[in-house]
């Protein structure tokens, strides 16, 4: 059984898969890291392996206890990934870029495939069909826009995320609706048209927090896949074990 964990910078993601089947999920703040470890130790005995794909801070003492354990196997640019990189600066390059790309490898093999990963930012990684990774896109995620607006103005005020009703905004805080989501929702559907105008068959995947969000309001088809990291993680792994 495998153990993967996703840090960012204020949560942790938990995975345990047993072969490719997803056993558990947990999702909880760094502080409660320790013991939460504790608990899948005794709950899941026959875990031997363990990966760790860290954004944020992971301590030396949180890895000396996963080491502990389990054999661990830390995320970085170096590490063997089931696709072939074609990114001008790989070492730049976010782990977590790097595992959603090797989901995609596992998962859609010999096809065209971009993942959109809705989260602080928004991705976007191609893989093509030939199993390249070719680079993608960075832009600001939902939160940030509206942090944005709320931080480099005098007035607009910090709004939390909300669908607008309406396309035209009757108000200052239905127009940042609008501006933001809309904003967010034209450039996602953007993007896959532009893809799909270059690269036939293309498969396009929705992930991260936002996803759910934003899923329902795209007009393209997608797959949305709300543990396409962790499968990624998992799959890494596999592929170091070898």
């Amino acid at each position: 059984m495998n153990l993967v964990i996703d840090v960012g910078n204020t949560l942790v993601k938990l995975a345990v898969f047993d072969t490719d089947t997803l056993q558990l999920k947990k999702v909880f703040v760094k502080t409660e890291f320790l013991s939460v470890l504790s608990e899948i130790t005794e709950e899941y005995p026959s875990i031997t392996h363990c990966i760790v794909s860290s954004v944020g801070n992971f301590s030396e003492y949180q890895f000396k206890k996963l080491k502990q354990r389990y054999s661990v196997l830390e995320v970085t640019h170096e590490t063997k990934v089931p696709f072939a990189n074609k990114y001008k600066t790989p070492t730049t390059l976010g782990v977590d870029r790097i595992v959603l790309v090797s989901a995609a490898a596992v998962q859609f093999p010999d096809k065209n495939v971009l993942v959109i990963d809705a989260g602080s930012c928004i991705t976007y990684d191609f893989l093509n069909q030939t199993n390249e990774y070719l680079g993608g896109a960075i832009a600001p995620g939902i939160t940030m826009r509206y942090k944005a607006m709320h931080t480099f103005t005098a007035k607009l005020p910090l709004l939390d995320a909300n669908l607008p009703k309406n396309l035209i905004g009757n108000s200052t805080a239905s127009s940042m609706h609008s501006g933001v989501i809309q904003g967010v929702l034209n450039e996602i559907d953007g993007f896959i048209a532009a893809y799909k105008e270059k690269y036939t068959n293309l498969t396009v995947i929705l992930t991260g927090g936002d996803a759910h969000f934003l899923r329902d309001s795209l007009k393209n088809d997608i797959f949305a896949n709300s543990n396409f990291l962790l499968e990624g993680l998992h799959y890494i792994l596999e592929h170091n074990k070898d």
